[in-house]
């Protein structure tokens, strides 16, 4: 560059860093921020607005590295959007649902442009003046349509990029890289390699066939117009894990966080020896400040939920023939063309689901039972002299259905408590939003099984539609029940007579009189073995979901004949069941070309509530 143009393009370049930096920088100097760190807050905030940058100024307050010059990271991501865009975030929940979490769902869909670099925070407003010179540059030759091959290996699975679009948006990297140089001081290393877009990377290799099927469901054809999107992460949590807050909570004691819904924790697996069990030390994405936290407060979030975007740029009039008029240059922002909402199929996740039909599992736990809450003697608290039913605690329920051995006969079968009830609907609401397709349902004939697949159907709508199968079978392991005789259950007669759709033509594996009282170890997991094959035979070959409520023994010993698991030392399965909680969850795919079951993450997630002690108003007045 000649010694001329070079002082030219420094006035320009002065110009436009003094003129968009003042603009949101003055507001923050007013208020008495310093400068430093008011340029801090607003690289971390994306530059968006002066507000946002003084109210992370103001959380930050007591952020001992406020003052700390460390810059943000920043990368440059290519970003499909449209109906291609719908269809892969389809692909990231149902590969979730059915494969479980890996690495590619800590990032959203893109193509990785360049590695992550620094930029020193006043020079931010650079980094985007650069991004729209470097798409500018280019735009003309972006190709309409970037064809996407799809590639399979046993540890990952994408679409590549080939051919000549391949080399526009490599040159659009390189140009970015560039004029990331000249205009900002940063060292941008583009991305030479193979281009791709991840679909799914370290999965287990057992579930690399139905992550391929689910991936073929994804047309590269669809739509769409690709965004080159700058974003930015704080780099000392490059290697943290981070947690969301699902719940409030207030500080016990001076070293915890206070969180909120919705906000993120950074924790650092490696330094969590001063952190009794149960509790974590983390820091707040919010706040800044280090603190405990308690762990069932929290669940585990993408890497990506805290990163920040700055500016985008969409090469949309490569696809454009005709010219915009001046009145919609107002929708071009920083190199950005917005693209127009677009609708949202109802259909599509249902035609997703349908590229893989498959008959699957799900074995859930019964709801909370009265007698867990109040004890062997729950039956004396609730009945009058004259065996009459009265509820002495809001945990109690309601009611209790008609038996002939009247009250008596709940001793040894209680029903669920009020909680249980509750849990049993939050279940069954949470398996509704989760859209599976439920086309069967086995209980146990123990009463808290049969009512806890009540409510679970009566959330999903299914409750006239699908007729509960009692199958004594799946009961629990008869060792473990009370007396020397298996305990008198309610028949179908009178479940029927107590409102429970159940089933009178179903013939189970096992009838009630066939149970036998304390039997052995083995004679239990054959019983289960026998019971779940007929009740996966009975269902036809292209069912959807079967439903099996049952007990916390249930989600083994119904499980592991599917897996083709031997049966486990009887003393770790002891172990096992006492940690199961209620409505606990395990499910099972088929997958039909192989002849095989999988063990799959449960269509919904596990419910966590803490305990709630009684409370006697009197005492309490009298002991103040």
């Amino acid at each position: 560059m000649a010694a001329g143009e070079t002082q030219v393009y420094a006035k320009v370049n002065s110009k436009l860093k003094a003129r968009s930096a003042a603009s949101l920088l003055d507001p923050l100097l007013s208020l008495g921020f310093p400068a430093h760190t008011a340029l801090k807050a607003l690289a971390a905030t994306g530059r968006k607005t002066a507000e946002e940058a003084a109210d992370w100024l103001r959380c930050h307050c007591n952020d001992p590295s406020l003052d700390d010059p460390i810059p943000q990271e920043y990368a440059l991501f290519l970003c499909p959007t449209g109906s291609l865009l719908e269809k892969l975030q389809e692909f990231w929940r149902e590969s979730r649902r059915q494969c479980t979490k890996n690495r590619a769902h800590e990032v959203f869909p893109h193509i990785t442009l360049c590695d992550f670099f620094t930029c020193e925070d006043q020079k931010v407003e650079c980094l985007y003046e650069a991004l729209k010179r470097a798409g500018d540059k280019v735009l003309g030759t972006f190709p309409p349509a970037v064809p996407l091959v799809l590639h399979s290996s046993v540890s990952y699975l994408g679409f590549f990029v080939n051919d000549s679009p391949a080399d526009v948006i490599r040159e659009f990297a390189m140009t970015f890289a560039t004029e990331a140089a000249l205009l900002a001081d940063c060292t941008v290393k583009p991305c030479t390699k193979q281009l791709h877009l991840t679909l799914a990377h370290k999965f287990y290799p057992h579930h690399q066939r139905t992550l391929e099927q689910l991936a073929r469901a994804v047309h590269p054809g669809h739509s769409c117009q690709w965004t080159a999107a700058l974003y930015s992460r704080d780099m000392r949590f490059v290697h943290y894990q981070t947690l969301r807050a699902l719940f409030q909570y207030k500080p016990q004691n001076v070293d915890e966080l206070t969180l909120s819904p919705g906000e993120y924790i950074f924790v650092d697996p490696t330094q969590q020896e001063e952190a009794s069990e149960g509790w974590a030390i983390g820091i707040s994405h919010r706040t800044g400040c280090r603190g405990f936290l308690p762990e069932n407060y929290t669940e585990r979030a993408s890497e990506c939920d805290t990163w920040v975007k700055h500016r985008t740029y969409t090469f949309s009039l490569a696809m454009d023939p005709n010219p915009r008029k001046d009145g919609e240059a107002s929708s071009r922002r920083n190199g950005e063309l917005l693209p127009p909402p677009r609708p949202r199929s109802a259909g599509s996740l249902q035609a997703l689901q349908a590229a893989i039909v498959r008959r699957s599992v799900l074995v859930v736990r019964h709801g909370e039972r009265v007698d867990q809450i109040f004890g062997k003697s729950w039956l004396q608290q609730c009945s009058t002299p004259d065996g009459k039913y009265y509820r002495p605690d809001l945990n109690f329920p309601c009611s209790l259905p008609q038996r002939s051995n009247g009250i008596k006969g709940f001793e040894n079968d209680p029903p669920l408590s009020s909680c249980g009830i509750f849990q049993s609907r939050t279940a069954g609401e949470a398996l509704l939003d989760s859209g599976i397709r439920i086309t069967s349902v086995f209980a146990s004939p123990a009463l808290r099984c049969v009512q806890t697949a009540k409510h679970i159907l009566e959330e999903l709508k299914l409750e006239r539609k699908i007729k509960i199968k009692v199958e004594p079978g799946i009961f629990e392991w008869t060792k473990w029940e009370t007396g020397k005789t298996t305990p008198a259950l309610m028949t179908l007669e009178e479940l029927k007579e107590a409102n429970f759709n159940v089933s009178t033509e179903y013939r189970p594996a096992f009838p009630i009189a066939s149970l036998l009282p304390a039997e052995s170890y083995d004679e239990y997991v054959h019983r289960c073995a026998v019971s779940v094959e007929q009740v996966v035979s009975s269902c036809p070959q292209d069912a959807g979901v079967i439903l099996i409520v049952g007990h916390g023994s249930t989600l083994d010993s119904c499980t592991r004949p599917l897996l083709r698991l031997p049966p486990r030392d009887c003393s770790d399965f002891a172990q096992l069941v006492r940690k199961i909680p209620s409505l606990g969850m395990c499910f099972c795919e088929e997958n039909k070309e192989e002849g095989k079951w999988a063990l799959v993450a449960p269509p919904v997630k596990t419910l966590t509530h803490g305990s709630n002690s009684a409370f006697n108003w009197r005492n309490w007045i009298l002991g103040n």
